[in-house]
């Protein structure tokens, strides 16, 4: 492999960590409710890091969009509002499933969806190559290895229905209601992707310009997550007029819950600008390649910070087979989708 590749896939694979541990402090910030935690999590991840980013890295940024074709801009700013009603549901299944399960089926169709059909926009030609194979044959298996840590995450919850003493924050749902909005999150991760995919002229345009893919893609993501933060703190804002839940901001000795909130955006967002990384560094199908290989990582750690906090403390041995089957399954996919690269 190119120096180039490794550095890559490397980047790649910490994103997917960072985007595993991200929802892990939700369960230490029970004292707020969901709307004050996702407030200044979208706060730190969507409008502030990429603001200092973009002001970092980005020299002449406003020069750029104006050259930028305005297609590639709408495409941006449309894939990152739509992703906005994804991340208010994933945060809302998160508080429903826990970290495991609701990563497990949120991953399972965002998986399914974001890689194939980047490679189809960018270059569909690809899929009859070696390449295309085994980026296919890495998504099934990948798809696989979710499939039996949901199946874990399922034996698991059955056992535990109203054994566990709640500690995520925000309100109990029924698992159904939860499923559901696991679904509908995987739908609009997946436009994420896509929206990133049909982004690329504005990385072109600032290459041109003289910056590097990486600035470019910066500038991406500084429209995408913008144009998201808008739809998560408009739902955050009806909450707390719904919930009368501003006051909790002030609670006394509440700076840890300021730092833990603050700690979950930093995560996330910084593992979205290392994936925008990765992906001008693994070529034209960056987004096809990098996007997988992120999402197998992110539900590999996602299911260990769900062991680490103690979602399996009660699990049967049954369901921690399964558990540890869809890892290994997972890891042979990661090396599957990185072969793909070459």
């Amino acid at each position: 492999m190119t120096t180039a590749l490794v550095i890559g896939i490397s980047l790649a694979i910490a994103s997917g960590i960072m985007n595993g541990i991200f929802t892990l402090p939700m369960r230490y910030l029970g004292a707020w409710e969901w709307e004050n935690v996702w407030s200044l999590f979208i706060l730190v991840a969507c409008i502030l890091l990429p603001a200092v980013i973009l002001l970092t890295t980005v020299p002449g940024a406003m020069y750029i969009l104006a050259a930028a074709p305005a297609v590639a801009e709408r495409a941006a700013l449309l894939g990152g509002f739509f992703w906005g009603f994804g991340a208010i549901m994933f945060g809302q299944c998160v508080s429903a499933l826990g970290i495991a399960l609701a990563n497990t089926i949120v991953l399972a169709v965002s998986s399914c969806l974001g890689s194939l059909l980047p490679l189809l926009l960018l270059d569909p030609s690809k899929l009859v190559t070696a390449t295309g194979h085994f980026l296919i044959a890495g998504t099934a298996v990948a798809v696989v290895g979710i499939a039996f840590c949901g199946r874990a995450g399922f034996l698991r919850e059955a056992q535990s229905a109203g054994m566990e003493t709640r500690t995520m924050v925000g309100h109990a749902r029924p698992l159904w209601v939860g499923i559901l909005l696991a679904t509908g999150s995987g739908i609009f991760s997946a436009v994420f992707n896509i929206g990133y995919s049909l982004a690329q002229p504005i990385i072109a345009t600032a290459q041109k310009a003289g910056l590097s893919a990486v600035a470019g893609a910066n500038l991406v993501w500084w429209l995408m997550l913008g144009a998201g933060a808008v739809a998560n703190l408009a739902f955050c804002f009806y909450l707390f007029s719904k919930n009368r839940s501003v006051k909790k901001f002030i609670l006394p000795g509440g700076s840890r819950l300021y730092w833990l909130a603050a700690l979950m955006g930093l995560l996330w967002g910084g593992s979205i600008f290392v994936y925008g990384s990765a992906a001008t560094r693994l070529g034209r199908l960056g987004p096809a390649i990098g996007w997988p290989i992120s999402l197998a990582v992110g539900l590999l750690v996602a299911n260990l910070a769900g062991i680490f906090a103690g979602e399996w403390r009660n699990a049967s041995a049954a369901s921690q087979r399964w558990l540890r089957s869809g890892i290994a399954v997972l890891l042979v996919a990661i090396g599957l989708l990185s072969w793909a690269s070459r």
